[in-house]
């Protein structure tokens, strides 16, 4: 239990950059959704979607190969030879794609429908390139423990981006020919400043490539690459086929903006899922023997499941509450908000069941998780997305990540099985369940009664978690606030 509050408090300290960060950008959603019309909304999520996907290409699986060396390295040398090989490769990689997207931003832009707005290419293509240049440097932070250095620079890189999307706006800036690039260039100077931030952080230390040190952390991280690429074209690649496969060609662009911008409202879970994250990833993949790996990665994904669940029923069950967020031509949409929320809290299964084979450096079980996931992603948006629009997408996207877990499941229990308590893990999923079936049916009821029952609800859930795990709450608290006291100390 003890490793598990190193790890629960790790993960605050984490979700706090997360919290803060996000719910700064949150600002950005109920803001743009009322200034922009859901076509030129859509236009926003076209391009964002495209990122996360350029970002696991170019750092190549390099984070999680930079834990996993820098977690063995027998001296400060070593891991500093480390930390430059794998920076100047990732550093090599977004200067070649930079230029590259230069070069060819016209016929970019003319491909995907942006003719008249080849800028926009070019914009996004240079915050691509900072992001790659930053993401070593970052992820170093993470692996020291440097966790207030880290939460300062994720949070003034969000202030940058809202300040200066808000004034766009409020200037009028939005209407112009520009239009939504704009928000493209507030993230463009955020990222900016991230570089700027983080040189200073990195000790004298250049980035350089040493092929002898690098050669094995690519082994390690190329099947990760792989896999990463495929998983973010399982949870992106819906965007393009709204894009494309919606009928109405002449609403596609409407319907992306809306399918995006609930995405958006269900970003607490996705939130949690990425703190937590944060905290396992190096924690997971520094020296652990094999038996206390496996106890403490079965005792995690018990309560990674527990508040998954507790974050899904706190939505869910206020759906019509946190339909607000966003402007009212987008509202339509939030009946796919549990669906959405179902993958991902599946996505956090995946991550967890994904730890094993990090650790024991059997990466290229990631490449049939997620290519398995984006067979299942591209087959039922193909059959869906033309008959059901974004409702279709939003299914296709649980059936991939119910897949995903179903592999990822298999390959556990063959290759190295863990405790996972399987009886109170469906316990609490059915509970969770059921619950949400109880608050659908007080709809009807004055607002007052209907919002007192679902409280009462998550209120339920919750007390038979605690009371069942025998949870001390305040020893948590306790934990996490002392983690974070002793970091901000310093």
């Amino acid at each position: 239990m003890g490793t598990l509050k190193k790890l629960a408090g790790q993960t605050a300290v984490y979700g706090i950059s997360s919290i803060v960060s996000r719910l700064l950008n949150y600002l950005l959603t109920p803001y743009l959704t009322r200034i922009l019309t859901p076509e030129a909304y859509g236009v926003n999520v076209d391009m964002y979607a495209l990122i996360p996907f350029a970002l696991v290409v170019l750092t190549m699986g390099m984070e999680s190969g930079y834990f996993r060396f820098a977690g063995k390295a027998c001296d400060e040398e070593q891991k500093r030879r480390v930390f430059a090989s794998t920076w100047g490769a990732t550093c090599a990689a977004a200067a070649l794609f930079l230029a590259a997207a230069l070069l060819l931003r016209e016929p970019i832009a003319a491909a995907m429908g942006y003719a008249d707005h080849s800028s926009y290419i070019a914009v996004v293509a240079a915050i691509i390139a900072l992001d790659v240049a930053t993401a070593i440097p970052m992820a170093r932070l993470r692996e020291r423990g440097k966790a207030l250095k880290f939460v300062t620079v994720r949070v003034l890189s969000v202030v940058v981006t809202v300040v200066l999307s808000i004034g766009f706006g409020q200037a009028g800036l939005y209407r112009t020919s520009f239009g939504v690039g704009y928000v493209f260039v507030a993230n463009l100077v955020a990222s900016g400043a991230v570089l700027a931030m983080v040189l200073p952080m990195c000790q004298g230390v250049r980035p350089r490539v040493e092929w002898r040190t690098l050669k094995p952390i690519l082994l390690y991280s190329m099947p990760l690459l792989v896999s990463g690429i495929a998983g973010t074209a399982n949870e992106f690649i819906d965007r393009q086929m709204i894009k494309y496969l919606t009928p109405d060609s002449a609403a596609s662009m409407a319907q992306l903006g809306i399918y995006g911008a609930v995405v958006k409202i269900a970003v607490v879970m996705t939130l949690f899922t990425q703190m937590y994250r944060m905290a396992a990833e190096p924690f997971f993949l520094a020296g652990f023997k094999k038996e206390e790996f496996t106890a403490a990665n079965a005792e995690a994904m018990k309560y990674f499941i527990i508040v998954s669940t507790a974050i899904f029923l706190g939505i869910a069950l206020f759906a019509d509450l946190f339909a607000l967020i966003v402007g009212s031509d987008f509202r339509e949409g939030v009946f796919i908000l549990p669906v959405v929320l179902g993958a991902n809290l599946l996505s956090g299964v995946v991550l967890n069941l994904s730890f094993w084979y990090k650790q024991t450096g059997k990466t290229l079980f990631a490449i049939a998780v997620t290519c398995t996931g984006l067979l299942f992603t591209v087959v039922f948006n193909i059959l869906l997305v033309p008959r059901m629009g974004y409702l279709g997408a939003a299914w296709a996207r649980l059936v991939c990540e119910a897949a995903m877990v179903a592999v990822s499941w298999y390959l556990n229990r063959r290759y190295c099985p863990t405790p996972y308590d399987l009886r109170r893990i469906g316990g609490y999923l059915l509970l969770g369940a059921l619950l949400y079936a109880a608050g659908t049916r007080t709809a009807s009821l004055p607002p007052v009664a209907h919002y007192a029952c679902n409280t009462l609800l998550i209120f339920i859930f919750c007390a038979y978690a605690v009371r069942r795990e025998r949870i001390d709450v305040a020893g948590l608290l306790r934990t996490a606030t002392g983690r974070l006291t002793r970091r901000t100390g310093r």
